[in-house]
């Protein structure tokens, strides 16, 4: 009950010495009048699917396997799409549905296609660890073969 009066209340705080019911009215007009003119919240980029349907836009999909979708969300910001991410667990690799308004298809389709073209230039590229590990082996190599001439050149000296 009083959750609801104290939702209900309005405060206003008006600087005058004596508060008539015409200055009462000129400041009720005022803030009613400024909360017409607020606009909604206006959602943009990643959003829950409901406020994508609330939009009132015809939605599509595209179903992504990669589980590096993170690489696509900072891709869909520069082309400012509004869109939204489902993961599909009941496959194995989980499968993930990107939801966005019909109405941004080709700019939907330009975004996708520069995120298929950095997910395949990730694949090629090896990983930290592969290079790491190869350049790891080399050392052990160089190491062998300067021990090998250190004990070549001292058995020389003697």
């Amino acid at each position: 009950m009083q959750e609801r009066n104290s939702e209900k209340c309005v405060a206003i705080m008006i600087k005058t010495s004596k508060v008539t019911a015409h200055v009462l009215k000129a400041a009720m007009v005022t803030y009613l009048n400024h909360m017409k003119n607020k606009s909604p919240k206006v959602y943009k980029g990643k959003q829950p699917v409901k406020k994508l349907v609330r939009s009132g836009a015809k939605l599509e999909n595209v179903a992504v396997n990669d589980n590096n979708i993170k690489s696509f969300e900072r891709i869909a910001r520069k082309y400012g799409i509004d869109y939204s991410l489902r993961k599909d667990s009941s496959e194995n690799p989980p499968k993930y549905y990107i939801f966005f308004k019909a109405n941004d298809s080709k700019v939907m389709n330009a975004a996708f296609s520069e995120y298929t073209r950095l997910s395949a230039e990730l694949e090629d590229k090896p990983s930290v660890r592969e290079k790491l590990k190869t350049i790891g082996e080399h050392v052990k190599v160089k190491t062998q073969e300067r021990t090998r001439e250190k004990s070549k050149t001292r058995e020389a000296e003697l």
